[in-house]
């Protein structure tokens, strides 16, 4: 059985924690910030988790993850 590939773009936006639950950055913090409240834009820093629907796609697009 050969190794399996990880697809690159979900590498680069997931990571397995733990407890088995998926990691993900929040969006929307790359440009046009100056519009955006610092409230906004300082809530937006913190990482999220994905939900169970979303976080069984991504353990198939991750499989050593």
């Amino acid at each position: 059985m050969p190794k399996l590939k990880t697809k690159s773009g979900a590498a680069k936006r997931f990571r397995p924690r733990a407890g088995g639950r998926i990691k993900r950055s929040s969006a929307n913090l790359r440009h046009i910030l100056t519009k955006k409240s610092t409230k906004r834009k300082r809530n937006l820093r913190h990482a999220g988790v994905l939900s169970a629907v979303e976080a069984r796609r991504a353990k198939t697009l991750l499989p050593y993850g």
